[in-house]
């Protein structure tokens, strides 16, 4: 059975391109500065959601990639 890629629903991780963006917007705040502890213990947190999330999309795309090397391998 296929491994399902995360798909954008309600209440669902973003897309590799959404969480790539935002995490970049979080890491410009973070570097920036001017945020509370509190502020950029949250930002830092999102970040690393963020940067699972991304992750995950691509040890997804790897996995389908090495899938289709090996299928034409076979073939």
């Amino acid at each position: 059975m296929a491994e399902q890629e995360p798909t954008q629903q309600a209440g669902a991780q973003p897309g590799y391109e959404e969480a790539r963006a935002e995490l970049i917007e979080v890491v410009r705040a973070l570097e920036t500065g001017g945020t509370t502890l509190e502020e950029s213990l949250a930002l830092w947190e999102r970040g690393e959601k963020l940067a699972a999330v991304c992750q995950q999309w691509l040890d997804g795309a790897r996995r389908r990639l090495d899938a289709a090397i090996d299928a034409g391998d076979e073939g």
